[in-house]
């Protein structure tokens, strides 16, 4: 059992905030396209984020992780069995009838824990994109129409596999089971473990005229239109996940879909956090005894006062003109002033500093 907590690099108490922030940063960093990226990390790093961020599978999760304390998470063995000492006292062969009678069916024990069938269902491949905003976009939102091409259910027979008019019937390989069991002998005594149906993939049945698009797999690859939403302040650089809009695995499940934003630089604005960043230009004579500007912001223009003795590179705030956040909140502008001193002065202009430095100033 994989130690999910550990792969995202977050305590077992930790938030859904820090469990997403966790992620973002390393499918930032893992990601395949990327270079110097890790498929294997990535998958590994998205999977224990699939479990983590749903509330239902984070609780059976960490359910299951105390049942098996004493194996660990990651370790695969059973809580507080020790083989070692098992085949010590004789093993199977310490049962009635002794190991050559005694069946241990894994899939059966497997499916008592894990409350279900032993039967694993098939699950389609993950995709990733990505995806170009203007700086505008990327603090408010937007939504984009994208046609991929991808392994999909086959529109013509709805998944199903069979002809029109056809249909369904028990498939002969498992006996409709949808999974086969083999038996093996060992040291220990005789093991059943079962695997999904090759034919049936799982369902239990197959069709009786294959559907002439698909020949009775149920998908095709085909090109299908994807809606994505962008959430308001998405960072450049960060991944959105779209659960189960991936590839389709016959008789299984979709795949994710994670989509990768790049977001274009802008001439004006720059991100700080939740903050937007912009530069005013002021006349010396401004700065010395203030001045009202109207600047640009990306809501419109805004007035700002410029309180007279501001210095190179102070920073003035305009409220709630930033990036949106949490529950409609929205970080500020911040204007870094910046004075124009004059390269040439005229000697009227240099008369007057004169005297204002014979002052003292």
């Amino acid at each position: 059992m994989k130690d999910y907590y550990s792969i995202l690099g977050v305590s077992k108490t930790a938030t859904e905030e820090e469990i997403k922030s966790a992620f973002r940063k390393l499918a930032h960093k893992y990601h395949p396209d990327k270079k110097g990226g890790d498929e294997k990390k990535f998958k590994e790093v998205s999977e224990a984020y699939a479990v983590l961020s749903d509330k239902k599978k984070r609780a059976e999760y960490d359910t299951h992780g105390r049942t098996f304390a004493g194996g660990g998470p990651g370790s695969g063995g059973f809580a507080g069995f020790d083989f070692a000492d098992f085949a010590r006292r004789g093993g199977f062969e310490s049962f009635p009838g002794g190991g050559q009678a005694f069946e241990f069916d894994l899939g059966d024990i497997f499916g008592e824990f894990f409350g279900g069938s032993p039967r694993a269902k098939s699950r389609g491949r993950d995709i990733s994109i990505d995806i170009e905003l203007p700086f505008r976009e990327s603090v408010f939102g937007t939504e984009r129409r994208i046609l991929i091409a991808k392994q999909a259910v086959c529109a013509t027979c709805g998944g199903g596999g069979a002809k029109k008019g056809s249909k369904l019937i028990t498939c002969t390989t498992c006996n409709g089971k949808g999974d086969i069991r083999e038996t093996r002998s060992s040291f220990f005594g005789t093991f059943t473990t079962s695997r999904t149906c090759p034919r049936c993939n799982g369902r239990g049945e197959v069709p009786e005229m294959p559907c002439e698009t698909c020949r009775g797999e149920g998908v095709t690859k085909r090109e299908e239109e994807i809606r994505v939403v962008v959430p308001a302040g998405v960072e450049d650089g960060e991944m959105i996940r779209m659960p189960r809009m991936g590839e389709v695995a016959p008789g299984g499940a979709s795949g994710d879909l994670y989509v990768k934003v790049h977001v274009r630089a802008d001439r004006a604005f720059a991100r700080d956090g939740n903050n937007l960043v912009t530069v005013l230009p002021i006349r010396l004579t401004d700065a010395l005894l203030g001045g009202e500007y109207r600047i640009k912001s990306l809501d419109g223009e805004e007035l700002l006062t410029v309180p007279a003795g501001v210095s190179h590179g102070e920073i003035l705030r305009i409220r709630g003109k930033g990036v949106p956040f949490d529950r409609g909140m929205r970080g500020d502008l911040l204007v870094r002033i910046d004075i124009e001193f004059p390269k040439r002065l005229s000697k009227s202009a240099r008369d007057l500093i004169e005297k204002l430095r014979k002052e003292g100033l």
